[in-house]
């Protein structure tokens, strides 16, 4: 702010700012005041240009090893061709690398975008709503409880505001909010009472503010000045991958000075010394380009991005990328009732009159007297086009009537409202006196207790009679049982008089009434929502039901929903209850409780410790302001799109565009598959890599032939990036919903995949050398053993390359078979395998093998590495075979 406005009155700031509060700016001016001042929004760092962000992908430790490998080769050894190819991989990856954060950046800049929230502001005197990102200085804007504060504000009206501060001064409790001038010339910022800030958020209460200070010019932008708030950390999952990725280097730089001094000993006295050390630093250096997972990272980020896609397409938005992977871990989704699990719709499922009770499918006409009642005594305002606006309770009426082919409109056309007494808590009940020919007919509803004490008479086929007390008792037992059913009732009655009254009030309308039935509605569950439970439930995941209903309607919703069974009541449990319940207590029998009724936001922060303290993964869901601290304390927080306050949506990890449940549990399935995926291309790249590593040490420890580093390098770069990255989209798995969730403390590395990494890794190199052994003894040299040695090792190199592409199948599932016709499902991974086995062949061209020193195969040889590869698929599936038989005991 150019000036301090605290210490301005009201109508000073009004003029300095040229606007008015009644009308606010109008069309010229903003336009005048956006090409002043522009948008108002924090202004983000530079972009990094396309150049840039490829020179930052050659700081990973991984890629300085690659490319001091590649300098090596050529300038100590005069490889050049093996240190061009080390660079080809280094370089592809970095282009890889660059496509990610591209498409990571392009998906952020989406979400900003779509999550900007809104301001409402007075212009040309009328109230608009528009993002946040218009409002211009001299916007008058309106605040309520949810809101973000758009911009720097003059507060002008404040009915018992409440804005949090914390984000911006340190002080965590509300401020109370005053539109009154300060005095003094220097007040601190958290003093400054009569002043709104820009990304505060309204707690409570309304008010009204003039817009002083927009974008970089609020006192948040002054502190992006300092410190511009878009810098991004790599994300914990990312950072776990760099330390692994660290630790696999050294580890495989190590093997590889292992497998360079080894080869010097053994081969000592076959070549001369300095041929014999340039060649064996070659191949070490060629061991650690294939063997170093440099890849990796860009392909779990990969995987990751397309994940939130594949989320975004079922209504899950995900703001935080790890929450991809962490939603398959859920153990708990505690969600809200209203909305998620239900229709947040009030809906009449039962209506009696005459004695009996029916259903919605039954017929009724607007002759009925509870038909009239209902649709008389009702503010419901009906919208052209037939949209209902007013209390969920009285448009399920009309919409009631709607369903049963009723002309409502012409009904409130011919029985014009003439006099009403309003409804109140005290009494429970509303009037209305309509135009009813040459009569009047009064019409009220409210509760059946209430409105049974002032009926003396009921009506039963068009015949009005007293009512004895055995109809009353039937009508209570008929509430009673609607009751039961969680629905809540409401009673319909009437009388027709001559005459409108003097003063209308409860003691001359609402006597002496003639019963017409009872209504009973519910907010109904959500069809999809029981399935989604029971799919949930399948998974392993339990769903915890919080509401603030009370506790006969939680129960009921949770029955219907397949939450509770008929009669377990004792899972349910109030807000009151809870208090009474310690935290050592608590933390020790939550699992006993299902539905929580009757408890405030407060509550959800000590429900969603208590499970983290029995090492459950909890995803919660809110939608208020008062949700934000649980919707952070959780593992997963889930704001809600539609009815969902800013503030909620911003400590979400996901937001719901559609607020349904059913969508939560789809976002899980698709967690799931992401992990899987990822688990899938980590067994596939790491088993490979320990292929590669233990044939080569093999090799030089019992002094064979060694493979030479550009078929190493070539091996790398055909197999470790299309069937890896393929592996990343495979379709959702049959049976993941099946399974338990993993639990908090797996990784990637779990269910077996370690020890699958280690005994695939070790068949591989065994096939690998038996196809080198059966080579030197047969096909057409077998009598040139200098020409048998290049057949041998020919083979050698066709089988590591190619018995990759065939153990890509495998790892297509970590403990299933892979006889399916879903084997074949993912049409990316089909053309990957295709792709890369044309380009591994292609080394068999006859101007090629020169360039690969290798020798041309012929059918019985070519037998052999294809053998191979079926021996790694035939192998493999036995031992999943017995993986999944010890797994059934």
């Amino acid at each position: 702010m150019a000036q301090n406005y605290f210490n301005q009155i009201i109508p000073d700031v009004e003029k300095s700012l040229h606007t008015s509060l009644t009308q606010g700016l109008n069309d010229d001016q903003v336009k005048k005041r956006r090409e002043k001042y522009g948008n108002n929004a924090i202004a983000s760092k530079k972009k990094t240009s396309m150049f840039m962000r490829f020179v930052d992908q050659f700081k990973d430790f991984m890629i300085i090893v690659l490319i001091i490998a590649a300098l090596l080769s050529g300038v100590v050894a005069h490889e050049w061709t093996d240190a061009a190819i080390i660079m080809i991989v280094v370089i592809l990856n970095a282009v890889l690398g660059v496509f990610q954060e591209t498409r990571s950046e392009e998906a952020i800049d989406a979400l900003k975008k779509m999550s900007t929230p809104n301001a409402h502001v007075r212009r040309n005197g009328t109230v608009l709503e528009i993002p946040s990102t218009e409002v211009v200085p001299g916007d008058i804007v309106l605040l309520e409880a949810g809101d973000v504060v758009p911009a720097d504000l003059r507060l002008t009206v404040a009915k018992s505001l409440k804005i949090e501060e914390s984000a911006l001064t340190g002080e965590s409790v509300p401020v109370d909010k005053s539109n009154e001038t300060l005095q003094d010339k220097k007040v601190a910022l958290a003093d400054q009472i009569n002043m709104a800030f820009s990304s505060t958020n309204v707690t409570y209460g309304r008010g009204e503010g003039i817009v002083v200070g927009t974008g970089m010019h609020t006192e948040v932008g002054k502190i992006a000045t300092m410190l511009n708030n878009t810098d991004e950390t790599d994300t914990p999952l990312k950072q776990n991958l760099n330390q692994l990725g660290k630790i696999l280097t050294i580890m495989i730089l190590a093997i590889c000075a292992i497998v360079f001094v080894v080869g010097l000993i053994t081969k000592r006295g076959t070549e001369p010394t300095d041929k014999l050390v340039i060649d064996m630093f070659l191949v070490a250096v060629s061991l650690a380009v294939a063997a170093i997972p440099e890849g990796l990272p860009a392909i779990v980020t990969i995987i990751l991005a397309l994940g939130t896609q594949t989320m975004a397409t079922h209504k899950a938005i995900v703001r935080k990328l790890p929450a991809v992977e962490t939603l398959g871990a859920t153990d708990i989704i505690c969600s809200d009732k209203t909305g998620t699990l239900t229709q947040n719709k009030m809906t009449v499922e039962k209506i009696y009159y005459r004695g009996r009770t029916h259903g919605t499918d039954h017929e009724v006409h607007a002759d009925n007297p509870a038909i009239l009642s209902m649709i008389l005594a009702n503010d419901t305002k009906i919208e052209n086009g037939g949209n209902l606006l007013g209390d969920p309770t009285e448009t399920s009426l009309i919409q009631y009537a709607f369903d049963q082919n009723i002309d409502v409109q012409n009904l409130l056309q011919s029985h014009p409202r003439i006099q009403e007494v309003p409804f109140d808590s005290e009494r429970k009940l509303m009037s209305t006196i309509n135009k009813y020919g040459d009569k009047y007919y009064i019409a009220v509803k409210g509760a059946p207790d209430q409105l049974l004490k002032r009926v003396t008479s009921v009506s039963i086929n068009g015949q009005v009679s007293p009512i004895s007390d055995e109809q009353k008792q039937d009508i209570l037992v008929a509430n009673q049982n609607m009751a039961k059913k969680a629905l809540r009732v409401l009673g319909l009655a009437y009388k027709i008089v001559d005459k409108t009254y003097n003063d209308p009030k409860t003691d001359n309308v609402e006597q002496d009434l003639i019963f017409a039935g009872l209504v009973g509605m519910i907010d109904p569950e959500r069809p999809e929502a029981k399935e989604a439970i029971k799919e949930a439930h399948s998974a392993g995941i339990r769903t915890v039901m919080i509401t603030g209903d009370f506790q006969v309607t939680a129960q009921a919703i949770a029955e219907r929903l397949g939450i509770l069974k008929p009669g377990q009541d004792k899972r349910v449990i109030t807000g009151a209850q809870l208090d009474e319940l310690s935290d050592d207590y608590f933390k020790k029998h939550v699992s006993d409780y299902s539905v929580y009724a009757r408890v405030s936001p407060e509550h959800k922060v000590r429900i969603v410790k208590a499970w983290q303290a029995n090492d459950k993964i909890v995803a919660m869901t809110g939608d208020g302001v008062n949700d934000a601290p649980s919707l952070k304390q959780a593992d997963i927080g889930i704001g809600m799109g539609i009815t969902g306050t800013e503030v909620s949506k911003g400590a979400s990890d996901m937001v719901l565009a559609d607020d349904n449940f059913a969508t939560i549990v789809e976002a899980v399935k698709q967690g799931r598959k992401v992990f899987s995926n990822i688990q899938k291309s980590i067994l596939y790249l790491m088993s490979c890599n320990v292929g590669e590593v233990l044939t080569v040490f093999m090799m030089t420890m019992l002094g064979w032939d060694i493979l030479a580093p550009v078929q190493l390098l070539w091996i790398n770069l055909v197999t470790d990036t299309l069937p890896a990255i393929a592996l990343g989209v495979e379709p959702v798995e049959d049976g993941i919903m099946k399974r338990k969730p993993r639990g908090k403390k797996s990784n990637f590395f779990s269910g077996g995949v370690a020890s699958s990494i280690i005994y695939q890794g070790i068949l591989e190199s065994a096939l690998v050398l038996g196809a080198y052994l059966i080579g030197l003894k047969i096909g057409p040299h077998v009598n040139n053993p200098v020409m048998q040695h290049g057949d041998g090792l020919t083979m050698a190199f066709l089988t590591l390359g190619l018995i990759q592409l065939f153990h890509a199948f495998n790892s297509k599932y970590i403990h299933q078979s892979i006889f399916r016709k879903e084997t074949f499902a993912n049409k990316w991974f089909n053309w990957a395998i295709l792709i890369s086995a044309l380009v591994m062949a292609c080394v068999e061209l006859p101007f090629m093998t020169r360039f690969f020193d290798v020798t041309e195969l012929n059918g019985q040889q070519w037998s052999v590495v294809l053998g191979a590869g079926v021996c790694m698929i035939i192998i493999v599936e036995i031992v999943k075979f017995f993986e999944r038989k010890v797994g059934k005991e």
